[in-house]
């Protein structure tokens, strides 16, 4: 068979279509299919009908090397994947007696009985090959059509079953058939909106074919993904790395927080631990996030001492230490106040870094002179204390608006290790 350049992904079952379930097996297809070099143009969700996957497998044949097919490789009656596909290609479904075994042994193995529609996911299209499941009952199959050049893999739906098959069984026969492979390097910045990310770059991504720079925006961040295409891994990589070198010698380095990270958060627990300090954090806003944010990293136990959520004013006395006239005076949503409450986690949990925020997360208790969106960003460390005023903007939800700001309060604790 000759060598696959490009691909398409069709998703089938209804259950798709009606919002039921989430597609991430496209998703997952397509960043697997990027790391071999083959290019995807089209993904397609047909519900469970045979004539309109029928009408998808002739779109998809017309302009592709490569269709994928998740889902409807099931028992049921309405699973008609594999019989649609086998009929589209002229191809006669046999029974396997090796599925059949290993269908019965999966039954034995698990407890249960085999009942006789089980027997159905044994039928695969004449001249096929199967790519066995080894956490499911429905195998992989793969239809090399040698008359129109096209090869069809079809995969079980549970993303449970396809992403460890696509991992162990397809990406090594793609691979195979593939002379080209893409490497992505990603550069996350934080505080740099993304026209001025684009300004500063505009040139060098306008000019640079191969690797190519995209932004991608995220809540209060910019991702720039840096793609290359070479005949290995290692080319393409080094390639990235030249790219992100340029990069790095313009404006936006310092709002560069990491590269090829999965947060914020990681990079921070990460330069905790290596420059031995410890961190503690004070939260009103963002009731908690802040802690769960770090909590959610492996290792944060060598540097996260603690922390409170001091929503009512009495907790900011009674727990931080932060004074009764502050509060009068200025308002819980206030420079004084975020300054003082980091300082007081800062002292109470003997923490080589405090941070905190305060604000106004919305929908209601706004006003005037604080609208919703107004959050201050309090630290206190070795290095001096001050705290940071954010206009998160009024009209975005709740959920926005707290995670934005434990964002900036992570961000900030970075510049104090």
């Amino acid at each position: 068979m000759k060598e696959i350049k490009n691909a398409e992904i069709i998703c089938v079952g209804t259950e798709l279509l009606l919002g039921d379930i989430v597609n991430t097996n496209a998703a997952y297809i397509s960043r697997r299919l990027a790391e071999l070099g083959i290019s995807l143009y089209n993904q397609t969700v047909v519900g469970d009908n045979p004539e309109r996957l029928k009408n998808a497998l002739h779109q998809a044949a017309s302009r592709s090397d490569l269709i994928i097919m998740s889902g409807g490789l099931g028992p049921t009656y309405d699973d008609l994947t594999k019989e649609t596909t086998a009929e589209f290609f002229g191809r006669k479904l046999v029974r396997n007696n090796s599925i059949i075994d290993r269908l019965r042994a999966y039954f034995a193995e698990t407890g249960r009985t085999m009942t006789s529609n089980n027997e159905k996911q044994a039928d695969v299209p004449e001249n096929s090959f199967v790519f066995v499941n080894n956490y499911g009952t429905a195998p992989g199959i793969c239809i090399e059509d040698t008359t129109s050049g096209v090869t069809a893999i079809m995969l079980p739906g549970p993303p449970r079953e396809l992403e460890p098959m696509f991992a162990e069984e397809v990406m090594p026969y793609l691979a195979s058939r593939s002379s080209s492979v893409l490497v992505s390097k990603n550069i996350h910045i934080f505080g740099m909106g993304e026209s001025a990310v684009e300004s500063i770059l505009s040139s060098l991504m306008k000019n640079s074919k191969n690797p190519t720079i995209a932004p991608y925006c995220i809540a209060g961040e910019v991702r720039l993904r840096i793609t290359a295409k070479a005949k290995d891994k290692e080319s393409a990589s080094a390639m990235c790395d030249k790219m992100v070198e340029k990069v790095l010698e313009t404006e936006v380095k310092n709002a560069v927080y990491g590269i090829d990270c999965d947060s914020i958060e990681e990079i921070l627990v990460s330069r905790l631990i290596e420059s031995g300090k410890k961190i503690a954090v004070a939260e009103s806003c963002t009731g908690g996030l802040i802690a769960k944010r770090i909590t959610d990293i492996s290792g944060c136990s060598e540097v996260f001492l603690g922390g409170g959520v001091t929503y009512a004013n009495s907790a900011k006395e009674e727990l931080l230490g932060v004074s009764h006239s502050s509060l009068e005076k200025y308002g819980a949503v206030s420079e004084q106040v975020a300054i003082e409450m980091a300082r007081g986690v800062r002292a109470s949990l003997h923490s080589d870094i405090g941070i905190s925020t305060t604000g106004i997360a919305g929908p209601t208790g706004g006003t005037p002179e604080k609208p919703v969106g107004t959050v201050y960003v309090g630290v206190s460390s070795e290095k001096g204390e001050y705290a940071k005023l954010l206009h998160l903007s009024s009209n975005r939800d709740r959920a926005y608006i707290r995670t934005l700001a434990a964002s900036n309060a992570l961000y900030a604790a970075l510049g104090e290790i």
